[in-house]
């Protein structure tokens, strides 16, 4: 893999890790239709969810801070037997994403995803998941006004947006955020805050994943040769990735969805008859 080729791939993870048209759906058809086989995959790949895990990170800095000091206090509480005084709003925010997170462990565990990761190679099914996501994306833009935010509510909500990550996020061209998103409008969320818990949850997602991929990572290894397009795919991929996140923000507070669900309508359209004619 060249520079070039890196820094297309770290435009796509960076553009569409975020914004709701599926960062695996597109990173896969574009494999697909250039048959590009990527040297050192797995650090490559590990190298550009972190780039994106940084943009989260930075743009939501406040909320982060705040997480791993509810974190730090939460088990503070637990090793000190003071759970029975109840928990503060950091706290609660921490345990909160810990709910969300916890449908992804069996998901790991029983290798889920490395069977529907299968479903990459297929340029037509991806396509037919892709316009799933345009339709999931026009129900969201449908749905009444919310009016809950998720620290102050129950964990009933994280947990619902949680087990829509684990059903529907990990299939490629299903996009993570757009289906929580979509799953925390359902379940009563404004969009402001379905956009910010989406965001939030993909942290603990994407250390879990790229801890997971360790041991492949370091028996692999990484080629002097790869060690540039490795850098600038992170680099583009964390660029964009944060351009990509505020961009979300600003369309959740003054627009609506519908051109990702027509743009997603077309290229998984144009992906199935493609492969079914060609």
């Amino acid at each position: 893999m060249g520079i070039i080729e890196a820094i297309i791939y770290g435009f796509i993870q960076g553009i569409a890790e975020f914004l709701p048209i599926s960062s695996s759906g597109h990173l896969a058809l574009a494999q697909n239709f250039f048959g590009t086989e990527t040297e050192n995959g797995f650090v490559f790949n590990i190298a550009l969810h972190l780039a994106t895990l940084v943009s989260v990170c930075v743009v939501y800095r406040k909320d982060v801070l705040l997480l791993i000091k509810g974190g730090f206090s939460f088990l503070s509480k637990l090793f000190t037997g003071k759970l029975k005084n109840g928990f503060d709003t950091n706290e609660k925010m921490f345990l909160m994403l810990v709910v969300a997170t916890l449908p992804l462990v069996p998901v790991k565990l029983l290798g889920l995803d490395e069977t529907v990761e299968t479903l990459s190679g297929i340029s037509w099914a991806i396509g037919m998941l892709l316009i799933f996501n345009g339709i999931m994306l026009i129900i969201s833009d449908r749905i009444k006004k919310g009016e809950h935010n998720f620290e102050n509510g129950g964990y009933t909500r994280p947990l619902g947006v949680g087990i829509v990550q684990a059903l529907l996020g990990i299939m490629p061209g299903i996009s993570r955020s757009g289906s929580t998103i979509t799953g925390g409008r359902i379940l009563g969320y404004t969009r402001e805050e379905a956009v910010r818990f989406s965001f939030l949850m993909s942290i603990p997602a994407i250390v879990g994943a790229c801890v997971f991929e360790l041991p492949d990572m370091f028996s692999e290894g990484i080629s002097a040769e790869m060690l540039t397009p490795v850098i600038a795919g992170g680099i583009t991929a964390a660029v964009v990735g944060f351009g990509a996140i505020k961009l979300l923000q600003y369309l959740a507070k003054n627009k609506s969805f519908t051109f990702f669900a027509v743009y997603c309508l077309i290229v998984g359209a144009a992906a199935v008859i493609g492969d079914l004619v060609i």
